[in-house]
């Protein structure tokens, strides 16, 4: 990993992960998972290989987990929004990758970015609050 990538993820982990946690998501970096009786709400991150950017992909299971094409069974404290088909998925920021490689003059580009990021979880919630579960 670079340098740049793990500031990044250290400003996700310092100002992100409080408020998912606090939302009440559980999981470790880079996919968090929100269980109850119903649903599992699923988010994850998801880096550029060629680096400076990351998109977050959201999505929603039945809360007993999800079975995969191919039939492996992922169980609820397991099931990540990696493991849904790309249509049943949604990107926050409408789709666009969080960039961190943009930084201005005097500007903490890692600390603006974990901040942008919070101001799109209204997305999610939106979306998690109309998605019914797919089925398992």
């Amino acid at each position: 990993m670079s340098i740049e990538r793990d500031t990044m993820i250290s400003s996700l982990k310092e100002i992100v992960i409080p408020v998912l946690r606090h939302k009440g998501f559980k999981g470790s970096f880079p996919h968090f998972r929100k269980i109850d009786k119903e649903k599992i709400e699923l988010l994850t991150f998801q880096f550029d290989k060629y680096g400076g950017g990351f998109v977050i992909e959201i999505a929603v299971c039945s809360s007993e987990g999800f079975t995969c094409s191919w039939g492996e069974k992922k169980p609820p404290n397991k099931v990540t929004a990696h493991d849904l088909h790309p249509d049943n998925r949604m990107r926050l920021n409408n789709g666009n990758w969080f960039r961190y490689d943009d930084s201005r003059p005097g500007d903490n580009i890692y600390v603006r970015v974990a901040s942008d990021v919070i101001n799109h979880f209204s997305e999610a919630d939106r979306y998690w609050e109309k998605t019914a579960p797919f089925t398992k």
